[in-house]
């Protein structure tokens, strides 16, 4: 990302907020289309100022969404988008007092999911384009090919078409309850646990659709698929007020494997997607088709054994 396009954005956002002076900024975490800086005032005030890239520069309007709705998020002072660059700048809730637990993440997730399909989001992962995930990610891998990149990627392609072949049955029931506002990047990292309660962080990819996928995300990837967490995430997450037809098989599968199942295929699809279009850097092809192996291997176990 430009570094004057990012420092203009910063001293617009302070000035539109009215903060005073200018700040001293303190980088925190940064990514390769993402970063997330504390803002140090004059006054002894801080705020955080994070800016992104496309295809994560809908943010803001995620924020919006969720905060009207009742959703315990940051407060955002102000948000901008110049030379295809977002920034927002937002409250600081400081260092959370523990990290988020599993029933944490179960309360916070009937809280978000009672948020309805909004316009305001562009996607909607509904049965229809559930089902397309597969070919789609074909796709990707068919120009990669072309480029002469993923060589000697056979595998991947007959576990995807295995998987375009159970889409029909298994996109079924995906908009059973919930299905609404989903967060997408739902882990404890992203739910901060401070003095003064939660707040959810991070909407940058948050669409409309099953909220079960937010349930599959909870206990992240870097372990194998856990079928029965998941369950007891979601047994859990109807107990504490969520819908009771989370528990509801779809598509000729329980709640949890189908949860599991499409979550891993929508992780495959992004990550093709950011190996085309957005990453497009030929050096991280290799970790790239490592995970999404892995996560292939999953995805056919669960939707297409």
């Amino acid at each position: 990302m430009d570094d004057s396009t990012v420092t203009r954005l910063c001293a617009e956002l302070c000035t539109k907020a009215r903060f005073p002076g200018e700040p001293k900024r303190e980088p925190m975490r940064a990514w390769s289309l993402s970063a997330v800086e504390r803002l140090h005032f004059p006054d002894s005030s801080t705020a955080i100022f994070k800016f992104a890239a496309e295809p994560f520069t809908g943010e803001d309007r995620a924020l919006k969404l969720a905060a009207v709705h009742g959703v315990p998020v940051p407060e955002l002072y102000a948000s901008a988008v110049i030379g295809g660059i977002l920034g927002m700048l937002m409250q600081d809730l400081g260092e959370p007092v523990r990290e988020a637990a599993d029933d944490d993440g179960v309360k916070a997730a009937v809280v978000l999911h009672r948020v309805r399909p909004s316009e305001i989001l562009p996607t909607t992962l509904d049965a229809d384009e559930l089902r397309a995930l597969p070919l789609r990610a074909l796709a990707h891998l068919d120009y990669l090919r072309q480029v002469r990149r993923w060589k000697s990627t056979l595998d991947i392609a007959e576990m995807l078409s295995a998987l375009d072949k159970a889409a029909p049955a298994r996109a079924q029931g995906a908009e059973l309850a919930p299905f609404g506002l989903c967060h997408s990047e739902f882990h404890p990292s992203s739910l901060h646990v401070g003095r003064t309660g939660w707040r959810l962080l991070d909407f940058a990819r948050a669409f409309n659709g099953p909220g079960l996928l937010d349930l599959a995300s909870w206990p992240g990837t870097q372990q194998p698929a856990n079928v029965q967490r998941v369950r007891r995430l979601i047994e859990a997450y109807v107990a504490v007020g969520g819908s009771q037809e989370a528990l509801a098989p779809r598509g000729g599968l329980s709640a949890e494997a189908w949860a599991l199942g499409w979550h891993r295929v929508w992780i495959v699809e992004w990550f093709m997607d950011q190996t085309v279009h957005w990453i497009n850097d030929p050096t991280s092809d290799p970790a790239y088709i490592k995970a999404v192996r892995r996560h292939l291997r999953e995805a056919v176990r669960l939707l297409a054994p």
